[in-house]
């Protein structure tokens, strides 16, 4: 059943149309990692009336981009053609979705093509150290596993996996939003629903407070340095503070980070927070980069800040500045036609408003200091700590975490 949306934009030259599936790598089964994402990447390889090349070679004479994404709540489809062709191209979405393929050569061929991809991930320090963060911070929830999965566990993946998947794929919730109009009454369009504005649950998930550290070795000039906690869903009426908390801490030149770590110390060219929205428990981190000489130096001025986070107020004046880049930040997030789309599908797939973001800039000026203090009590009193690099750095910092945490 797919839910249809409408964003009134009828000045534009070209018409954009989203597709989003609740289920992404979250329903990934236990041992076979991964299968949603190939699932995903299957889709357009081919459908009904189409094999791969004639698909292919028909969005590209038209013009059109169409991409398809696994995510960790859900899959992203999005089509963007010129106004004049749209109306040939809308249908495809009907078709990868309700007709596919699913060839098993092309599976074959993605599993190749997805275990390359991940090992060139491994390559990247920083991948690698989120990697374990969001292991021991998750633990076996789905937000602990790459999107995309792990070699041992596509390894395992079978063509008949995939075909049983698709079938549940078929059961999803499923929405799509667009700027064009004339699609309001196209026979894609199954069901039209009020938007459900129900609050997700802000618990806990279950978390190793036994192990909140760990450490990767391996002979290089630089050591990687991740430390947070998951937080709480999108939805939560903790969103914001954290959000106000991430601007001061790490948006432009006047953040607290950038202070601290490049203009006063010149320690890192690397350094900021990861924050991204989630359905359920967003992930919370600060991340920097550092030469080994600076590394222990580094860290100290890490420990500090977080223990004046968790034990002192921050200024009206700074949480003022910290207020008016959020809201930049929130204009300047949706200035493409793309953008607002890609944030309000996303939204209604979270069963939130998809005038969420502009309720947020309403409610801003309402948090104060003492809301930033208790999150980071609740949030940061206890973080985890992933390190990446040199053994006997890595070991020393490990000492100064068992001291200062």
């Amino acid at each position: 059943m797919i839910q249809k949306y409408f964003h009134e934009d009828v000045y534009r030259n070209f018409s954009i149309a989203m597709v989003w599936i609740n289920g992404g790598s979250n329903v990934d089964v236990v041992g076979k990692k991964g299968l949603n994402q190939i699932l995903c990447s299957l889709l357009s390889r081919g459908c009904k009336g189409f094999n791969i090349l004639e698909f292919s070679e028909y969005v590209d004479s038209h013009g059109a981009e169409l991409n398809l994404e696994t995510l960790e709540d859900g899959m992203l489809i999005s089509l963007k053609s010129l106004n004049e062709h749209f109306s040939k191209l809308y249908p495809l979405l009907d078709l990868i979705i309700n007709y596919p393929l699913l060839l098993e050569s092309q599976f074959k061929y993605i599993k190749k093509l997805t275990i390359n991809s991940l090992k060139k991930d491994r390559e990247n320090p920083f991948n690698i150290a989120f990697e374990k963060w969001r292991k021991i911070v998750y633990l076996k929830h789905p937000y602990a596993y790459h999107s995309s999965g792990y070699e041992e566990d596509i390894s395992k993946i079978s063509h008949t996996d995939i075909l049983s998947e698709y079938e549940k794929f078929k059961n999803r919730k499923m929405y799509l939003i667009s700027n064009n109009l004339k699609i309001r009454n196209s026979s894609f369009d199954l069901s039209n629903q009020n938007i459900c504005k129900n609050k997700s649950s802000t618990n806990h998930l279950e978390c190793n407070n036994s192990n909140r550290f760990i450490s990767t070795y391996q002979k290089s000039n630089q050591i990687i340095l991740m430390i947070g906690n998951q937080t709480c869903p999108q939805s939560s009426y903790e969103y914001l503070p954290l959000k106000v908390l991430e601007s001061h801490l790490s948006f432009g030149m006047s953040s607290v980070l950038f202070k601290l770590f490049r203009e006063k110390n010149g320690l890192t060219y690397d350094v900021g927070v990861f924050n991204p929205f989630r359905k359920q428990n967003s992930p919370f981190l600060i991340y920097l980069s550092v030469s080994n000489k600076n590394a222990l130096l580094a860290f100290e001025i890490l420990s500090d800040l977080l223990k004046k986070l968790v034990s002192s107020l921050i200024s009206e004046k700074e949480i003022n500045l910290a207020k008016v880049k959020l809201k930049s930040s929130f204009l300047i997030s949706n200035q493409t036609l793309d953008e607002i789309l890609q944030r309000k599908i996303q939204l209604i797939g979270y069963n939130l408003d998809p005038d969420f973001d502009i309720d947020c800039l309403k409610k801003i000026e309402d948090i104060n200091p003492e809301d930033i203090l208790r999150i980071t009590n609740k949030y940061l009193s206890k973080p985890y700590l992933s390190i990446f690099g040199d053994e006997k750095i890595c070991n020393k910092i490990r000492g100064l975490w068992i001291k200062n945490f």
